[in-house]
């Protein structure tokens, strides 16, 4: 079984035990953690696609570590000017355990109409004192 979830502006893949790193979540190590924005739900027949987001479904995970990502260098440079600034970048993130996927539980209406209707609700009762009958004899 599989998901979608966005989290941060960004869309990311699941499964259960997988460690993922977003943006920034609100947190201490080791709290649980809901991702309500599920846009996809996968399983081995069936696949729940959301409009925009699956009602019901939500994915469970552990916040592992709170850490910064790796350094990137923004360097603006202006030939022929002497025009050089030079700065860096270090994103909050978070890794996440994924632990478990819910998803919505069908509702009862919807399975008894999909049901074949049965075989003894639909007999005709004819009675045998029909007055009716006996006048066109």
């Amino acid at each position: 079984m599989y998901a979608v979830i966005q989290s941060g502006g960004k869309q990311y893949r699941v499964s259960p035990g997988d460690l993922l790193s977003v943006e920034k979540l609100g947190g201490e190590v080791g709290d649980r953690i809901t991702f309500e924005d599920v846009l996809l739900v996968g399983a081995d027949e069936e696949t729940q696609v959301g409009q925009p987001v699956v009602s019901g479904a939500s994915v469970i995970g552990t916040i592992v570590d709170q850490a910064r990502g790796d350094k990137i260098v923004v360097f603006k440079f202006k030939r022929r000017k002497m025009y050089r600034r030079k700065t860096g970048h270090r994103q909050y993130l978070t890794a996440v355990r994924i632990d478990e996927i819910k998803t919505a539980k069908p509702d009862e209406k919807n399975d008894q109409s999909t049901k074949a209707p049965d075989a003894d609700s639909h007999k005709e009762v004819v009675s045998e004192g029909d007055p009716a009958s006996e006048n066109e004899e």
